[in-house]
């Protein structure tokens, strides 16, 4: 299992991205919107300057109360991990493990084409595995 295949299963493909000098409250917009954790930042929604998730506003917030009065680009995680569409799915799932990253934005020839959560890896992993139960218990009962 590939990346691609995991992107293709997404019920909503589309990326999210904002620039970094939209504000925290359009992030927050955005985000509350879209029903998701993390968009990634871009000028040109193609290529990829930085990520920023709701931990992201949390642990700002913390810090500093004023957070919301901020830029994207003050907050944002510039050195991204991502992935290709022929990265292996495990291989995907260790690096977040070991990165402690729950979004990995998909490029092809370097432009940005997808973003993968750990959920959207896991809810994959577990269908793929009941193909694979259901298959094994069809070969049994057949006689």
């Amino acid at each position: 299992m590939h990346i691609d295949d995991v992107l293709r299963a997404k019920e909503r493909p589309e990326v999210v991205t904002i620039r970094p000098d939209a504000g925290i409250r359009d992030l927050l917009a955005l985000l509350a919107e879209h029903n998701i954790g993390a968009v990634v930042v871009s000028t040109d929604a193609r290529t990829v300057e930085g990520i920023v998730s709701e931990r992201d506003v949390v642990r700002h917030l913390h810090d500093d109360g004023t957070v919301v009065n901020n830029t994207v680009g003050a907050i944002m995680t510039p050195e991204v991990e991502t992935c290709a569409l022929d990265t292996d799915l495990d291989a995907v799932m260790k690096t977040m493990t070991e990165r402690r990253v729950r979004h990995l934005p998909v490029l092809r020839d370097g432009a940005l084409v997808g973003v993968v959560s750990i959920g959207d890896l896991v809810k994959h992993k577990i269908g793929q595995l009941q193909f694979e139960r259901d298959e094994l218990d069809r070969y049994v009962h057949q006689s």
